[in-house]
């Protein structure tokens, strides 16, 4: 029988999945690997090796009083499918020996699964090293703080971390009578007896939270599994660059024609969505601020369709900002962007393939977090990382267009803004070698393949 590595993914982080996958592909090329899926193959992923295989599980009924709670759908899509995850496994094994399963976070039902089958099984933690610290160490908050952790308004102590406020920690963590909460700690329990944690990291990006996690001080009842910072994102992303694809989008033709370093692109993910409100104020702040720009735009107000720009931006303002800006309302290519000589600026969500895809091409941050782990990326980032500028929001939740005209030209024209410029090309410099030969992630590759080989 040959050798196999299972990987298990939801929808929402299929591509990082994918990008794991490869990466081991690449450095071990003998060994074969499946993707299994609750969902259909991504139509915007690469060809895959063919040592990988993409395998989506049949679906199942919905419960017709399934949460539409975006975080307890995606932790109850995979429990639902855990019979026919069992099945999917059974099968492998009978032409190939699982030497380990990789779960993703949201995957954490398929614990019970393989531990039934006595597979060995580890976590694949889509988010940074600061993060994951602060989601190991919450079983010890559940024990330790009385009532509902939702009442707790004080700033958290968490090793490896920055002083971390509770306002920015995702709500799910915090409301102890909710499903979510219960999914949340179960995992985080779960993570604790894994076979090990991969993580998309490198050392030299966040070097406190490694050690942290390294001397496990991040679970004070127990040992702490192994963490592997492999930062696969990072390899894609740099390869990427060296095989730009032959199609190009409008926009990079635009940003060939703009000075080198000069442009500030804002993007914020498939699911940010702003107010009309929102957009006016972003309008404003980007046409105040003098600067050239590349704004891929998604309205809230607009459906599955694309937004229409003279309803939701102010009068006049695609006409008075035609030779400094352009606003694009289809998908935006973000890695092409990012390493384009003209961009000098990233206003981002803060979700952590995006922190890594900048840091990668060495294009500094303004943090604009709108969901999810964002908020505490968006700390993370500026506090202990320096790679990025804070957005304030109002208590109402909007930024003002002041707010966004004093970040950009805080980000290009301040002493700040050119220290955070340098400290993002340090960490440039330190991926690219991260994952060079030798490197601190290919030797963290290296340990976890010898951990399932031994």
């Amino acid at each position: 029988m040959e050798d196999t590595i299972v990987f298990y993914t939801p929808s929402d982080h299929s591509q990082p999945t994918i990008a794991l996958a490869k990466f081991i592909s690449k450095h071990h090329p003998s060994i074969s690997m499946t993707i299994i899926s609750t969902a259909a193959f991504p139509s915007s992923a690469a060809v895959l090796p063919k040592t990988i295989s993409y395998h989506p599980l049949p679906a199942v009924p919905m419960p017709p009083n399934l949460s539409s709670n975006p975080v307890e759908f995606l932790f109850e899509i995979p429990r639902l499918h855990n019979t026919k995850l069992r099945e999917a496994l059974e099968r492998i094994s009978e032409t190939s020996k699982i030497k380990a399963l990789v779960i993703d976070f949201f995957c954490n039902s398929a614990f019970e699964v393989s531990r039934s089958l006595n597979i060995p099984t580890f976590f694949e933690a889509s988010l940074g090293a600061s993060g994951l610290c602060e989601f190991l160490y919450h079983p010890t908050f559940h024990k330790t703080v009385p009532g509902d952790i939702a009442d707790f308004n004080d700033f958290l102590e968490i090793p490896g971390c920055p002083p971390l406020h509770s306002a920015d920690v995702p709500k799910g963590l915090f409301r102890r009578k909710t499903i979510a909460y219960k999914h949340f700690l179960d995992t985080a329990n779960n993570m604790r007896m894994s076979s090990g944690i991969l993580l998309h990291a490198f050392d030299a990006l966040e070097y406190r939270a490694k050690e942290a996690l390294s001397n496990g001080l991040c679970n004070p009842d127990g040992p702490t599994p192994p963490v592997y910072f492999v930062s696969p994102t990072v390899a894609e992303t740099l390869a990427y660059r060296e095989n730009t694809a032959a199609l190009r989008h409008e926009c990079l033709t635009w940003l060939d024609l703009q000075p080198d370093k000069s442009v500030i692109f804002l993007c914020f993910g498939r699911r940010g969505t702003f107010s009309m409100q929102q957009l006016h104020e972003i309008a404003v702040g980007l046409e105040r601020s003098g600067r050239r720009f590349l704004w891929a735009i998604r309205s809230s107000g607009a459906g599955n369709g694309e937004p229409d720009l003279s309803v939701v931006l102010p009068e006049g303002f695609l006409e008075r900002t035609k030779d400094i800006g352009l606003v694009i309302t289809t998908w935006a290519p973000q890695k092409e962007v990012l390493s384009h000589v003209a961009v000098c600026g990233f206003v981002t969500h803060c979700g952590w393939n995006s922190v890594l895809e900048a840091v990668s091409f060495g294009v500094p941050m303004i943090g604009w977090p709108l969901y999810a782990e964002q908020r505490m990326n968006r700390v993370f980032m500026v506090e202990e990382i320096k790679v990025a500028l804070p957005l304030e929001e109002e208590a109402d939740g909007l930024v003002r267009a002041t707010e966004l005209e004093k970040r950009v030209r805080e980000l290009t024209e301040s002493v700040r803004g050119k220290a955070v410029s340098r400290r993002v090309e340090e960490m440039r410099l330190s991926a690219e070698k991260a994952v060079s030969k030798g490197g601190t992630s290919l030797i963290a590759l290296e340990k976890f393949m010898d951990s399932i080989t031994l």
